[in-house]
């Protein structure tokens, strides 16, 4: 992502279960009030170290020697025209991360959505430093890179006109976005790409791509500086601050509709069992990243749907019974699904 965006935590195609949010310890609770930039963060010693230096290795297998700096800072991103990575400061402390975790209420990543992100941000990078996005061919393939960026997108899911790395059909997201989703795909390994996209106007994409790191791997970088964005050193807030909480999380509620009662109802029939949002809170996770990752819609979205429809169900006082999980899931991940692909289209949830 370049620093235009600030994407929430990353995603995976696979499920993984929501992390555990017991209450936070009075050790964890203490970084609170401490401002960011007083917290001595750093990258060495850390499992950010060893997935950097993977990325490091995976460019050198693929003949590129350019390493793009990689630092601290408030989000995962790539500064316009500077190819250097700024990794999300969270990251750099397990203590930070459960905090991150608690706080937004969203799954934080592991080893492997940090090194889709890393591939993804080296691509950029590439781009960058070696300014191929002045070439006529990248304009041609990708688009105009100077292309006005916007958060907000409508994604046409399936199109083969794109890879697909980051869920939520990033690459279609703007010009640079697929130019660094094509990189990562290209640079994943056991990925065999060619295969993959056999056939579809994706391919010419990696084809570019695996031509110019063979051109301008073994070269020096013609661009290696430039001003970071957001770097962990200038983030004065507090954590406190950062998350606007008081250690608990608190939402605007979205305000769906009364008539998903009977739709709920519909899906959770039974008079007797274990409460609805409790049997489904282990499942949230789940739901959120698949949601996601097949609408395209952003992840802070998903999550708010899915907590207030969890809500809905603790407020109605649904249960389920035994052995009914595997039919709710799939009736509530239809419903979510909809109510999503409705706000994509009309940034309303239900028409009314």
């Amino acid at each position: 992502m370049t620093s235009e965006s600030r994407p929430a935590s990353s995603v995976t195609s696979e499920f993984r279960e929501s992390i555990d949010r017991g209450p936070l310890d009075a050790t964890v609770r203490a970084l609170l009030p401490r401002r960011i930039s007083d917290l001595a963060l750093t990258i060495g010693g850390t499992l950010l170290e060893g997935c950097i230096e993977q990325l490091y290795g995976e460019l050198e297998s693929h003949g590129i020697a350019f390493h793009p700096k990689c630092y601290l800072a408030d989000e995962w991103g790539c500064p316009t025209g500077v190819p250097v990575i700024g990794i999300p400061f969270y990251l750099a402390d397990p203590r930070l991360t459960r905090i991150e975790g608690e706080l937004s209420g969203i799954d934080v990543e592991g080893e492997p959505e940090i090194m889709m992100y890393l591939r993804h941000e080296a691509g950029h990078a590439f781009h960058y430093a070696y300014q191929l996005y002045l070439q006529p061919e990248w304009r041609e393939l990708f688009g105009p890179f100077f292309k006005p960026y916007f958060d907000r997108y409508r994604p046409d899911p399936f199109s083969d006109r794109f890879v697909r790395h980051i869920p939520g059909w990033y690459a279609q997201k703007h010009p640079d976005e697929d130019a660094a989703e094509t990189f990562a795909v290209w640079l994943t390994p056991g990925l065999d790409w060619r295969e993959v996209y056999a056939g579809t106007p994706a391919l010419a994409k990696l084809l570019y791509i695996d031509g110019v790191a063979r051109e301008y791997g073994p070269q020096p970088p013609l661009v290696t500086e430039g001003r970071f964005d957001g770097p962990v050193e200038e983030l004065r807030t507090t954590l406190a601050e950062w998350y606007d909480t008081e250690l608990e999380r608190t939402g605007d509620a979205l305000g769906l509709p009364l008539l998903l009662n009977a739709d709920l109802r519909r899906l959770f029939p039974s008079e007797e069992g274990e409460p609805a949002d409790e049997a489904l809170a282990p499942f949230r996770g789940r739901l959120i990243r698949e949601v996601r990752y097949w609408t395209g819609m952003d992840l802070s979205t998903v999550s708010d749907l899915v907590d207030e429809i969890l809500d809905r169900l603790q407020g109605m006082g649904l249960v389920l019974a035994p052995g009914q999980e595997p039919g709710a899931l799939v009736g509530l991940s239809v419903l979510i699904t909809t109510l999503t692909m409705n706000y994509h289209y009309t940034r309303q949830f239900v028409r009314r």
